[in-house]
């Protein structure tokens, strides 16, 4: 019981994180999905990055390295 005590303590807090790294996942997916080019590597490559490191680490690195400016 004390686990779901801490877990109700924190919620306030991990709320707008989680809500935040599935925005940005699923933003990168989008993007990754829709556009043909690519600064570094290919689509394929961002694809995995991104799903693998789906924390907030994946689809910061497609923003700044792999999304191609427009």
């Amino acid at each position: 019981m004390n686990n779901l005590a801490a877990l109700k303590e924190y919620l306030p807090l991990l709320l707008p994180l989680l809500v935040a790294q599935f925005a940005l996942f699923f933003w990168a997916l989008v993007h990754i999905l829709t556009h043909k080019n690519y600064k570094n590597g290919n689509r394929l490559l961002w694809l995995l990055v991104t799903i693998i490191l789906m924390n907030f680490v994946g689809p910061i690195l497609y923003f700044i390295f792999g999304k191609e400016d427009q």
